[in-house]
């Protein structure tokens, strides 16, 4: 009798040892994902950041331009315009989709034009790109555009990373079952390959 209960000891022994082990595995890959999850967050926000340093220039650039005589007006106000449509689009980095990134990033493109577009307008006005005001603040813009592109990289290597782990067997089916999804990238707009023309 105590040996059929020494046996039973020791087998139940190593089932809770497996399930002790299967379950620090879990743990340990769901922490994993959580971390990267959070990457892939904290990543959103600095490229979020460089947008909003882009948008915040925007009004003092407009306003440097303004006081420029007979300054074309269509060309500030579809700059204005582009800089409240890409204001309102904003997303939530835990439900981000290809589709909202693909929104947000078609209204970014939309001002990165209207922008591109004034700035070959002032061409025409040598009295404002010879001002001191206009020239930081061309600087500042273009200092800008390069940390977005840098934060954006950044944005879909983190991404990347984090795709790839949720996508692998094992850590697929955790992640189905706890909902982490596929991050999409930011990727060149449709007629990206041909560079926009704009002079310094």
């Amino acid at each position: 009798m105590k040996r059929g209960c020494l046996i039973w000891i020791l087998v139940l022994g190593f089932l809770a040892l497996i399930v002790l082990g299967v379950v620090m595995w879990g743990t340990k890959i769901y922490n994993n994902m959580v971390t990267m999850q959070e990457g892939v967050t904290s990543q959103w926000g600095n490229v979020e950041t460089q947008y909003q340093r882009r948008a915040d220039l925007i009004p003092n650039f407009v306003n440097t331009v303004k006081g420029a005589a007979d300054f074309e007006q269509e060309t500030l106000t579809k700059v204005i315009e582009a800089r409240s449509k890409a204001s309102q689009v904003t997303i939530d980095p835990t439900k981000m989709t290809a589709e909202n990134l693909q929104q947000f990033q078609a209204v970014q493109s939309e001002l990165s034009s209207a922008l591109s577009r004034l700035l070959v307008v002032v061409e025409k006005y040598p009295e404002l790109k010879a001002t001191q005001n206009f020239r930081d603040l061309q600087v500042a813009l273009e200092g800008t555009e390069n940390r977005i592109s840098v934060e954006r990289r950044k944005f879909n290597e983190v991404a990347q990373s984090y795709n790839a782990y949720i996508k692998r067997f094992p850590q697929n089916i955790l992640a189905g079952m706890f909902g982490f999804t596929v991050k999409p990238y930011f990727e060149s707009m449709e007629g990206a390959e041909k560079a926009p023309e704009v002079k310094f």
